[in-house]
Parts: C-alpha cells; sequence; structure tokens
C-alpha cells in the first residue's frame, strides 16, 4: 500500500488530494491548489474582448490556448506557429508549456466565502502542473471541472489502513495520541491542544465532541457524495456519452449535446470498463511476477559474479607463482585487468538491479491504485479515470516489453591464461593473444531475384554462402548518394533484407553489403544497381503511392482501410506523418475529411521526420500546414509539393486557397496531418496534379 502513496498526492502540495476535480486532461488537483495556480489572460486576448471588437473569430477559436487561429491577410490562412497572431506590449511571462499569461491579480475572496466557493475572474486560465496544458476557464469556473470522488474514497481508505492509533492533528511536533474529535470541526485533537485550540465556550461550546474511534467511524460511515453533472449540478449522471467518454445526465441528452452521439446506460458501461482495467492488469501484473523473479535471477548473478571472480583470481594466482621470477611485474597488470572485467560486471548488474527495482515500485504502486478503485461503487466517478487508468496500464506494461527483463552481463569471465610460452615470451603474455584466433565471415550474397524498388524506397536481401563454416555477428548495408558519389552505412545489424526509405525519385542508387563478427570485417558483395521510380520528363511530375506509417505516429493516433484513414482517441492534437519522403520533383495526394465534429481543427499538410508529435501541425519549425479556409465534412483538401520550385500550394474542394501558401521548401518532406477525436480523414495518393497547374509546369 506504501507504493501507493505517491498516486494520492496532489503535485501542488505535495499533500493528500483534498476535494480533488478532473482536468481535461485526465490530472488531478486540489480544488484549493487549482484556485492557487490560476493567472488571469489580458483583456485583449480574451474571447468576450475579441468579439467586442468585431474581429469576427468564431468561439471555437478559444477552446484552449494551443488553438490560436493562423489566419491572417498576409499569409492566406497558411502557417507555422509561432504564438499569438500579434505580441503584446505589455511584459508577459510564460507558462511551462510556452503558453503566454499574466501575472495573478486575483482580488482576495469575500470572507464570507470559502476559496473553494469563491467566484473565479473573468479571463481565468489554468496550466496543468504535470503536462503542463492550458486552457481558460468559462463561466462556471472551476465548478467546470467533475470532482474525483473515486479518489476521495481511495485516500480515506489509505489513510483509515496507516492510522493504527489515531493522532492528535493540532500537535506541532511528535504528535499525542488523541482522546476526543470534533464532529463539526473534524479534527482529532489531545487534551492539552483541545483547551488552546478548542475552548468549550462562546460559538465552540455548541460543538459535539466524541471518543476518537466513534469519530473514525462516523468518518466511514459518512454518506459517499453522488457525482452529479457539471453543466447541471442538480442532476445525477444517468447514462454514458461513448463519444465524448464522459457520463451525462438525462437533461443533457434533452438538450441535444449528445444528440449525434452513441449513449449507453451508465451501469452498463461501469462494468465494462471495470471489466477492461481489470484484465489489463492481469497482464500487468504478469509482468510484475516476471519482474520480481528477474530480480532474483540478478542478486543470484551477483554472487555468482564474485564467486567467478575469487575462483578466476586464484588460478591466475597460481599459473603465475609457477613463473614468479618473470612474471611478477605482469601478474599486476593481469590482476588489474580481471579485477576490472569484475568491477564493470557488477556495475552493469547493479545498474540493472536497481532500474529494475525503480520500475517494479512504479508498477507496483500503479496496480494497487487501480485495484483500489475497482474496489468503488461510484460508476461515474470510475468512468472518469477508467480510460486514462487503463491507458497508463498498458503503457507500463509495454515498458516492461522484450530486453528489459534479459540480463545485461553474463556471468562468465572470457578470458584464459596460456603459460606454455618460452621464459623469454612471458614480458609479451597477454589476454587478448590467448584466444584462439578465428577467421572472418565469408562474403555475404545479394539475393537479386528478392531485391526491388518501390516508389523512392529499395528493398535488399541478402544471404551467406552456402558452404560457410564461419557465422557471421552482423551486416553493414551501404548506399551511394544516387549520383555516383561516396557510399554510407545505412544499415548495420543481424537481419538480413532491409529497407531504405526516403530516397529520391528518378534515381540510381549502388548498393553493397559486407558481414562481420568479432575477428573483422568480409569483403564487400557484388555492387547492386537500383533505380526508384521514374517522373514524367515533359511535366517534372512523380506519381507515389503511400499510406499513413504507424511505426513514426503518435501512439493516440487509430488506422484502419488499410492505414489510410485516420482518427485519434485524444481530445489533443496528434500528429501522424506518410510513409513516403520527398526530395525533389512535383508530388499531389489529397485528403478527405469524414467525419468533422465541434470545429476540431485538423491541420494538413508536409513535415521532417523529426516533428512533434504531440502538438498542432505547424505549432514547431518542422511543419507547414493550413488550418482553415471552409473545412468542413466531405471537404477535400489538396496538397501539392513542388520540389523542383520549391513551393508548397493547397487547394479546397479543387480550388486553390491564394496564391502559393509556403517558398524556399528544401529537404526531405513527408505528408502530414495533425487531428483529434473529433476528425477522420481518409487519404489519397497516386492522383494526376491539377491540370492548371501541370500546363504552367509544361509551359515552365
Amino acid at each position: 500500500m506504501e507504493e501507493m502513496e505517491e498516486e494520492l498526492k496532489c503535485p501542488v502540495c505535495g499533500s493528500f488530494y483534498r476535494e480533488p476535480i478532473i482536468l481535461p486532461c485526465s490530472h488531478n488537483i486540489c480544488q484549493a491548489c487549482a484556485r492557487n495556480i490560476l493567472v488571469q489572460t489580458p483583456e485583449s486576448e480574451s474571447p468576450q474582448s475579441r468579439r467586442a471588437s468585431g474581429s469576427g473569430v468564431s468561439d471555437y477559436d478559444y477552446l484552449d490556448l494551443d488553438k490560436m487561429s493562423l489566419y491572417s491577410e498576409a499569409d492566406s490562412g497558411y502557417g507555422s506557429y509561432g504564438g499569438f497572431a500579434s505580441a503584446p506590449t505589455t511584459p508577459c511571462q510564460k507558462s511551462p508549456n510556452g503558453v503566454r499569461v499574466f501575472p495573478p491579480a486575483m482580488p482576495p475572496p469575500p470572507t464570507h466565502l470559502s476559496p473553494a466557493l469563491a467566484p473565479v475572474p473573468r479571463n481565468s486560465c489554468i496550466t496543468c502542473p504535470q503536462c503542463h496544458r492550458s486552457l481558460i476557464l468559462d463561466d462556471r469556473g472551476l465548478r467546470g471541472f467533475p470532482k474525483n470522488r473515486v479518489l476521495e474514497g481511495v485516500i480515506d481508505r489509505y489513510q483509515q489502513s496507516k492510522a493504527a492509533a489515531l493522532k492528535c492533528q493540532l500537535c506541532e511536533k511528535a504528535p499525542k495520541e488523541a482522546t476526543v474529535m470534533c464532529e463539526q470541526c473534524d479534527v482529532f485533537y489531545c487534551d492539552p491542544c483541545r483547551l488552546r485550540c478548542h475552548p468549550p465556550r462562546g460559538p465552540l461550546a455548541k460543538h459535539r465532541l466524541v471518543p476518537p474511534a466513534q469519530g473514525r467511524v462516523s468518518r466511514r460511515l459518512s454518506p459517499r457524495k453522488v457525482s452529479t453533472c457539471t453543466d447541471h449540478e442538480l442532476e445525477n449522471h444517468s447514462m454514458y456519452c461513448v463519444q465524448c467518454k464522459m457520463p451525462v445526465c438525462y437533461q443533457c441528452l434533452e438538450e441535444g449535446k449528445h444528440s449525434s452521439h452513441e449513449v449507453k446506460a451508465l451501469g452498463a458501461m461501469w462494468k465494462l470498463h471495470k471489466s477492461q482495467l481489470s484484465q489489463a492488469l492481469n497482464g500487468l501484473s504478469d509482468r510484475a511476477k516476471e519482474a520480481k523473479e528477474f530480480l532474483v535471477q540478478l542478486r543470484n548473478m551477483v554472487q555468482q559474479i564474485q564467486e567467478n571472480s575469487v575462483e578466476f583470481e586464484a588460478c591466475l594466482v597460481a599459473q603465475c607463482d609457477a613463473l614468479i621470477d618473470a612474471l611478477n611485474r605482469r601478474k599486476a597488470q593481469l590482476l588489474a585487468r580481471v579485477n576490472k572485467e569484475h568491477e564493470h560486471k557488477l556495475k552493469v548488474v547493479r545498474d540493472q538491479i536497481s532500474h529494475c527495482t525503480v520500475k517494479l515500485r512504479q508498477t507496483t504502486g500503479l496496480m494497487e491504485y487501480c485495484l483500489e478503485v475497482i474496489k468503488e461503487n461510484d460508476p461515474s466517478g470510475f468512468l472518469q479515470i477508467s480510460d486514462a487508468l487503463i491507458r497508463r496500464v498498458h503503457l507500463t506494461e509495454d515498458q516492461w516489453g522484450k530486453g528489459t527483463l534479459t540480463p545485461r552481463m553474463t556471468t562468465d569471465f572470457d578470458l584464459s591464461l596460456d603459460n606454455s610460452p618460452l621464459l623469454q615470451s612471458i614480458h609479451q603474455l597477454d589476454f587478448v593473444q590467448m584466444k584462439a584466433s578465428s577467421p572472418v565471415p565469408a562474403t555475404p550474397i545479394l539475393q537479386l531475384e528478392e531485391c526491388c524498388t518501390h516508389n523512392n524506397s529499395a528493398t535488399l536481401s541478402w544471404k551467406q554462402p552456402p558452404l560457410s563454416a564461419v557465422p557471421a555477428e552482423g551486416y553493414i548495408l551501404e548506399l551511394d548518394d544516387g549520383n555516383g558519389g561516396q557510399f554510407r552505412e545505412v544499415y548495420v545489424g543481424k537481419e538480413t533484407m532491409c529497407t531504405v526509405d526516403g530516397l529520391h525519385f528518378n534515381s540510381t542508387y549502388n548498393a553493397r553489403v559486407k558481414a562481420f563478427n568479432k575477428t573483422g570485417v568480409s569483403q564487400y558483395s557484388k555492387t547492386l544497381v537500383l533505380q526508384t521510380s521514374e517522373v514524367d520528363i515533359k511535366k517534372l511530375l512523380a506519381v507515389a503511392w503511400f499510406a499513413f506509417d504507424p511505426g513514426s505516429a503518435h501512439s493516440d493516433i487509430i488506422f484502419s482501410n488499410d492505414n489510410l484513414t485516420v482518427t485519434c482517441s485524444s481530445y489533443d492534437d496528434r500528429v501522424v506523418l506518410g510513409k513516403t519522403g520527398f526530395s525533389k520533383g512535383v508530388h499531389y495526394w489529397e485528403l478527405t475529411v469524414d467525419r468533422y465534429d465541434n470545429h476540431p481543427d485538423p491541420a494538413f499538410g508536409v513535415a521532417h521526420m523529426d516533428v512533434m508529435k504531440d502538438v498542432m501541425l505547424g505549432k514547431d519549425d518542422k511543419a507547414w500546414a493550413i488550418t482553415e479556409g471552409g473545412i468542413t465534412k466531405g471537404a477535400t483538401i489538396g496538397v501539392l509539393l513542388d520540389l523542383n520550385r520549391k513551393t508548397l500550394t493547397f487547394f479546397i474542394n479543387d480550388e486553390q486557397q491564394g496564391p502559393i501558401a509556403f517558398e524556399n521548401v528544401e529537404g526531405l518532406f513527408f505528408p502530414a496531418v495533425s487531428l483529434n477525436r473529433n476528425v477522420q480523414v481518409t487519404l489519397h495518393t497516386g492522383l494526376p496534379v491539377p491540370d492548371f497547374y501541370s500546363s504552367r509546369a509544361s509551359i515552365a
């Protein structure tokens, strides 16, 4: 249970959560702490002031500080994210995620209101202390966030299990045993603190003092608060919206907020999510069991390494004593080598023990917390946190993946000593000389029938000669630059097949491979000439077929239709790239919007491979994208990348969006999209370039 304690503490105050609320990012925070970290944005940047100034910007542009509109007359709706559209002249600060916020200027709450109930000033902004995402509060303020009743119940049970003897809550140093509890104050007192802090006079005289044990029982038996709707505080949750992944009340359904969404019974979804979390915990439990066994194995390895070290040293000393006169100086050197190997092995194993112990403690803490959450009988509260917990459990299980539970070091000392040389050769004695020399591996053979090219990718396959008796530990594949230049390594490993992406279209590449082992490197294989996809010389246009790439996409992206259709499981923007990269030629592809709910602001364009995957496309300097311009459900967005002219142009429903969106576009670019759970798009490739642009290219 103690390993679960970190899950129950607020990241702001460091104490157990008190009245925790759930932020949109699924993290928790005390309600009082949330008020303490509120900041005010300037009036000029608030949605109300923008509407008052007649800017005509949609309310949806202010759903989140991260999602500011990129539209301006200067760039015709295209651009890379660089912050706000117009920089303020007033000095400002930055929140942890880079969003500009101004120092809080909040008046103290009225004395008759508690801090949690005091009204929140207009234009208040809160930043999650864990993931640093920021958002502007609406008119409901902090009351718009659901309360985490499940977390409160887990904390109550945890504190009750740890409180073997009830202690005074007001003693400054060593807490004394409590003698009474005030039911109104909900505080345990020892006799001195009761006389000092709770005298039986004035308004306190009406408070009821009970024995500590009775107070604990009354706390435990106090009725659990029922979760109510954040939009309709007098209504209890009765249904669950599958698309929004949140409990709703019947009044929300009557108002039509979820009319097009799939809505299911709250109890049924509660049981379903409990079952999913339990199944996820089963897999994680197996990983934890394997980790415990692995730790035992590592600790046994420490003992075995030490025993082998002692044995090896004794053998070495016995051999050196036979040659005492000539080997005194050499003996010291050899012992130093052994000790160094000994320390290295111990360091590697101990480091792995430490790393695995920390991960196991975190895994066990998460498991205990999830088991306590499963015990909750509040369906609404459970469903508010179940998705986040299921993702955390799967992510933690993936961290115990292949290779994590494999020792990084062997217990054997791969050293041997040969004392057969004559005395005059003793000064040349070394461990390396004692190993039997082995030949280098044979030259690998390229399998021409399995080597091919597709678009701007090349796949090569090779094998060892049939009668080769020397095993190869790995292979090195080399390609030139496509223009007859120097060879460069593109793959080093044990596999005998490799696909190289991101090559130039209509280019000729030379490929060769060699094998290696501990002794050395083999000769190069015969050189293979590869030709990537051709282009239309008249139009300088290359036609490429490709799909979205699950390997480089954010983990929240959901693929279907042979990786041609994508959506997202998160409300936040996530980036997915195409599988094919372009560095020259003219390329055109289209994307159709299959679903478009609640103005989600998807972005379409191109990006480098190292673009940020957890923010809107174009927010960093690694991507170029369009985010506005009549994008609705059923719209078709065309992207024209002309690397001959170094330009990027966009089309919506076959109409060009302004002039050229971006110029001086150079490098290797991948088709890119950013979207959230309210959007679904489908990719169409192998398309001809629009006729008017083709004519223009042929004339040029």
